[in-house]
């Protein structure tokens, strides 16, 4: 189980200070944030649990989340963001779920657009993130978003059938990686990303960084899965964070840039 008074010792002068929420069981930490952030919980607030009976990823795909095996954490966020910018948010959260396993356990992790923590090609981690707007235009701003991290750390039991095998860091390394230290690295990694996204000049570089950091987003033959599904080469991202995709459908080859969905090998 987390120390939670050493946990909020070490976040000490951060936002999460005094704002973690820890359930030893819960439905979803993203549907606790949700309820938290509807109520008036400050930025900053963080919602974890050890384990979650109705926890779930993009899509509504249910994500297996059995008692002290993974963390399972929601970060609530009320940052001064342009609306025009949120779609880089889950690109920073991956970044920065990225170092902070890196940081945890060594491995290099693979990001597969637009959500999942890769280890070579299987899944050890996937990003959920919901946000409530003021309005609904380009020139709107952001009133609260919600970055919910599942990742696999001490699993060595997987699920048959899944579209994407799954791993986990125990079962990479070959050792015990702890969860505290592994939340205690995703909580600072995160506040510093959520910070540079206020920054145009280092938003700007997130879909750079994201390329530099995937094997998935430049010279990938992919199929699209959601509403805009198509099949064809990756060509990197836009300014956007949207994933580009030269496909070979029509008359001649054209470029799709999908804002929402999936990818998996063709």
């Amino acid at each position: 189980m987390y120390d939670l008074s050493a946990l909020d010792a070490k976040l000490a002068g951060s936002i999460y200070a005094g704002k973690l929420h820890f359930a030893p069981v819960t439905g979803s930490t993203n549907i606790d944030a949700l309820a938290a952030a509807r109520s008036g919980a400050p930025h900053g607030s963080v919602f974890f649990a050890d384990e979650q009976t109705a926890g779930r990823g993009r899509g509504d795909h249910k994500w297996q989340s059995a008692a002290g095996q993974g963390l399972y954490v929601s970060v609530l966020l009320r940052p001064a963001l342009p609306a025009v910018r949120l779609p880089l948010l889950p690109l920073a959260a991956g970044l920065a779920a990225a170092e902070a396993i890196h940081a945890a356990s060594g491995l290099a992790v693979d990001l597969r657009w637009p959500n999942d923590l890769l280890l070579g090609e299987r899944k050890a981690g996937g990003i959920l993130t919901e946000a409530q707007t003021e309005n609904k235009s380009d020139a709107g701003t952001v009133s609260y978003a919600v970055v919910g991290i599942g990742i696999n750390v001490h699993q060595s039991r997987f699920a048959s059938g899944l579209a994407t095998p799954a791993t986990s860091l125990d079962f990479e390394t070959g050792r015990t990686v702890h969860r505290q230290e592994l939340l205690a690295a995703l909580l600072e990694s995160l506040e510093r990303e959520a910070r540079g996204l206020l920054d145009p000049a280092q938003a700007k570089r997130i879909p750079q960084r994201v390329e530099a950091a995937s094997t998935w987003v430049r010279g990938r033959s992919v199929e699209v899965h959601g509403p805009q599904a198509c099949a064809g080469v990756t060509e990197g991202l836009d300014e956007n964070g949207f994933l580009l995709v030269r496909t070979a459908e029509g008359p001649a080859d054209s470029l799709v840039r999908v804002r929402t969905g999936g990818i998996r090998a063709a």
